[in-house]
């Protein structure tokens, strides 16, 4: 997984490709109607229920913005919310409010969105042992925000992208002539450039987990697109030998079964890729 410095770093970059995105030259409908000395306060506004994520971002997103505004946070990240709930109130500037409230929205509409999605499958996970897991499934340009509301709503993070960790897919395996023959290439690979990075493989059936097995030194093993009794029959075969991992269109009806077979991990590309955006209002107060 990429360092907390990293990954602050990509944090900045959203911010400030969102802001150059949208402000450009300037917010002439506030700065035609708004004299620049003037001040304000505003609330952001929950109209809606589930998961809140992204007020930490928020405050950085003012802290850019303009360092003089001032946040009073209510609500934490990660806490229950419902329709008229105030997350925090943002003071100072106006026109700095204003600059900022269209990419905070944004985030934390989306963020909270995924957050909410997340802590449902992990409830349904619950007891199980088995945690979720998201992909790199992501909005592009905002990856860092996706993955951070996971987090938030009680998953884990997958890789964050294709340089943390090594993932031999089934086109890897293909283009490679084969299982034994990635997984030779790769460890070779990772030794001649001095790179300690985890090895997963995915499995399409259980003959390709047998001959995974004969490998030394796999972290992981994808059961991609498994039923059932396949799946039990594999987590049986590879015991403690490396870690497991369900993935293929698990969805709210089928995560616990797929759970209950003995999987450490499932991931889900439905966490980032398939959710309604919560609705959130910033609002002059």
């Amino acid at each position: 997984m990429i360092s907390e410095a990293q990954f602050q770093k990509e944090l900045d970059l959203i911010i400030a490709n969102a802001i150059r995105e949208d402000v450009g030259d300037g917010d002439h409908s506030s700065l035609a109607c708004i004299p620049d000395s003037a001040t304000g306060k505003a609330k952001l506004l929950v109209k809606d229920e589930g998961i809140i994520a992204g007020v930490v971002f928020a405050k950085q997103v003012f802290q850019y913005i303009d360092p003089e505004l001032q946040v009073d946070e209510l609500i934490t990240d990660g806490s229950s919310v419902k329709y008229g709930d105030i997350v925090f109130y943002v003071e100072g500037n106006s026109q700095s409010i204003l600059k900022a409230e269209r990419l905070v929205l944004n985030a934390m509409q989306r963020m909270s969105a995924i957050a909410t999605k997340t802590k449902q499958y992990v409830d349904l996970l619950t007891g199980t042992g088995t945690k979720i897991l998201d992909t790199r499934k992501t909005t592009p340009g905002i990856r860092a925000l996706e993955k951070w509301a996971v987090k938030i709503g009680g998953g884990e993070n997958h890789r964050f992208a294709l340089y943390d960790m090594i993932m031999l897919k089934d086109n890897h395996i293909d283009f490679a002539g084969g299982i034994t023959k990635a997984i030779q290439k790769t460890q070779q690979y990772l030794k001649e450039n001095k790179k300690d990075l985890k090895i997963i493989v995915e499995a399409r059936n259980l003959n390709e987990v047998e001959e995974i097995l004969q490998s030394k030194g796999v972290y992981r093993i994808l059961l991609d697109n498994f039923n059932y009794e396949d799946t039990r029959k594999a987590v049986k075969m590879i015991g403690d030998q490396c870690l497991t991992e369900s993935s293929g269109g698990i969805n709210e009806d089928t995560i616990r079964k797929y759970a209950e077979c003995g999987v450490d991990y499932i991931s889900s590309g439905a966490l980032t890729h398939s959710v309604h955006n919560m609705d959130l209002s910033l609002k002059a107060v």
